[in-house]
């Protein structure tokens, strides 16, 4: 079973697809890009966080079996002059969160996460699914 990413961006999707985009901004320009790979131990969840530091960043497993994955930075930064009046000052914000779906054979209490070169990198551990034996089976009378 795959991770399931949700979303509610398909409403600007089916406008942009058939109107164009010169009217309508794409919403999707502030999400991060996000790579996910199965392996045999699970799966590696990547998100670009360019700036983002461990601490703007958190993961987690909500009460649906989602994974949650959210950052959140704030910035500021002024010039006074000597009568405190400002000549320039700046300040920035930025969050979002993405929500996944995880498969059930997850194992949520062996979950990490790490932040390296901008890069979110997050591991999900998953449990074989042993195999099941066929349901249909052909009884031989005696």
């Amino acid at each position: 079973m795959a991770i399931i990413r949700r979303t509610n961006n398909w409403l600007p999707s089916i406008f942009n697809d058939f109107f164009g985009n010169e009217w309508m901004e794409n919403s999707s320009r502030s999400v991060p890009a996000i790579n996910i790979q199965q392996n045999e131990n699970g799966f590696t969840v990547e998100v670009a966080a360019p700036g983002m530091t461990k601490e703007d960043c958190n993961v987690s497993v909500d009460e649906d079996n989602n994974l949650v994955i959210c950052f959140e930075k704030k910035s500021e930064s002024e010039d006074k002059d000597k009568k405190g009046t400002y000549l320039r000052r700046e300040f920035s914000y930025t969050q979002f969160t993405r929500r996944m779906i995880l498969p059930d054979n997850t194992v949520n209490d062996k979950i990490s996460a790490k932040v390296e070169n901008g890069v979110l990198t997050v591991e999900i551990p998953t449990i074989k699914e042993e195999e099941k034996a066929p349901k249909a089976k052909q009884i031989e009378i005696q």
